[in-house]
């Protein structure tokens, strides 16, 4: 071994030492379990000090290259390569420690993993079952379809133009007034969602919210910096909301009609309120209106119909209706607003799919969108009448909850703070998935967010069953530790 570290290189002489004996190993010269040559006879191979040398080996050991064994000396670590492949590898866990978009909770992880599992009872899944999907009548409705080899290409960035008339036609009859340039396909809400957050707001924004909020359970504006604000929607809400937005940037994100998860739909008076308030603070509202076609009875206007002034962004989608894999939804909004979160879908997947659009748009134009509306409506009024007549019969003497007025959603409110990491994995322990209060307010230990719209009629029962008995158990341990 001839080699000596140069004291004229731009390395130390420590660095020039690991970098020596790493590429031995690499190469296979030294494998594992060798012996290395002692302290006294490296210094001296290497013309430097031995406190260099023992540096340079501390520094080795460290990385887990090598190992002291007591007593007999310094050998190549029989975990070595592991631990030059992670020297040599980005240290990705670094890069997804600190970076921009911060995980989800645990809890929610959970549920997207084991939604996609067939032995799972899911209680608290926002999706339509797959029996209630239109699926034969989708697929008889691609033969209908006339496409021309353009509308195979990339759509205009603000999505198929005939299918944005034929949504502007659609929302006509809820009273929102709009042109083609007003609206902007998106791939669901919550990509309008995103669009909002990085196309039209910046960093430290307010995000005015109610306290039990969707948005707690996705982050698309928390992810970007944005400040969430919980707002209490009382008689003072023009001054409260003037006190806190001040001179910063400000939306309002609001789900008045059957709100995920509460299911709770706003009167006329108490949209026309938050219209108003916002309007004298000049503050944007957000109206994700995605619901509004399953109300079990004839609803209130959009807040979207009172809008005047260009200061409502209506999101409405296909998603909770037709088909949650279309992924086609829609915006609605200023033509400035539109064209500049078009702009950015387009450089982030250049346009919804081709094909989605021209089913939602056959769907809309020929009137089968609204005729299976009425059809999905009474079928998910039975299965909330379902739902509705267990919890009477099982739940009633230890929880409340308000008589569904359409979607998919009961909040299922019981008297003692029982809902909990714990009694979610319990459950999940039976195959029963239940979405806890906690994701959308973190401090709910309350609420469950129990659907009726997914889980079939005997699962359904089977599952409000073993829950039964978890929360009489769980009852009873919060009583005796009372």
């Amino acid at each position: 071994m001839s080699w000596r570290p140069t004291r004229q290189g731009a390395l130390t002489l420590q660095q020039q030492i690991v970098t020596w004996i790493t590429e031995r190993i690499e190469r296979g010269d030294w494998v594992a379990g060798t012996k290395l040559p002692t302290q006294r006879q490296l210094a001296m191979q290497f013309a430097v000090n031995r406190s260099t040398v023992q540096q340079a080996l501390e520094e080795l050991k460290a990385a887990g290259i090598l190992e002291a064994q007591v007593g007999a000396g310094i050998y190549v670590s029989y975990n070595s390569w592991h631990a030059l492949i992670t020297q040599t590898q980005p240290s990705w866990q670094t890069y997804i420690d600190t970076s921009l978009h911060k995980p989800n909770y645990h809890t929610i992880q959970l549920i997207n993993e084991y939604e996609q599992r067939d032995d799972i009872i899911r209680l608290g899944t926002g999706e339509l079952a797959p029996s209630l999907l239109p699926t034969a009548e989708i697929e008889a409705s691609l033969t209908e379809l006339s496409l021309q080899p353009k509308t195979l290409g990339y759509s205009s960035p603000q999505g198929n133009y005939r299918l944005r008339e034929a949504i502007c036609d659609y929302v006509e009859k809820r009273g929102i007034h709009a042109q083609p340039e007003n609206v902007c396909i998106v791939s669901g809400a919550l990509q309008a969602l995103q669009l909002i957050a990085v196309g039209l707001l910046e960093q430290g924004s307010i995000v005015f919210q109610e306290k039990t909020s969707y948005l707690n359970s996705v982050h698309p504006f928390q992810s970007v910096g944005m400040q969430m604000i919980t707002i209490h929607r009382d008689e003072q809400l023009a001054q409260t909301l003037a006190q806190k937005k001040r001179k910063r940037q400000a939306v309002f994100y609001v789900v008045p009609t059957l709100n995920n998860p509460t299911g709770g739909v706003w009167t006329t008076q108490e949209k026309k309120q938050l219209y108003e308030a916002c309007k004298q603070s000049r503050i944007p509202i957000i109206e994700d209106d995605v619901y509004h076609e399953l109300l079990f009875n004839e609803g209130t206007p959009p807040i979207k119909s009172m809008d005047d002034s260009g200061q409502v962004l209506y999101i409405g989608s296909v998603s909770k209706t037709l088909s949650p894999g279309l992924r086609i939804g829609w915006l609605i909004g200023p033509t400035t607003v539109i064209e500049r979160l078009a702009d950015i879908k387009m450089q982030t997947d250049y346009g919804s799919s081709a094909i989605s659009q021209e089913i939602v748009r056959h769907w809309l134009q020929s009137g089968k969108y609204e005729k299976h509306i009425i059809n999905l409506r009474q079928q998910l009024q039975q299965r909330a009448d379902l739902v509705e007549a267990i919890l009477t019969e099982k739940f009633c003497d230890m929880a409340e909850w308000a008589k569904p007025k359409g979607g998919f959603y009961i909040w299922l409110k019981f008297h003692a703070p029982i809902v909990d990491k714990e009694l979610f994995t319990r459950l999940l322990h039976r195959l029963i998935l239940i979405n806890p209060g906690y994701i959308y307010d973190a401090q709910d230990s309350h609420h469950i967010r129990l659907s009726y719209a997914y889980a079939t009629n005997e699962a359904l029962k089977a599952g409000l069953q073993i829950l039964h008995e978890y929360v009489v158990e769980a009852h009873k341990k919060y009583n005796e530790e009372k």
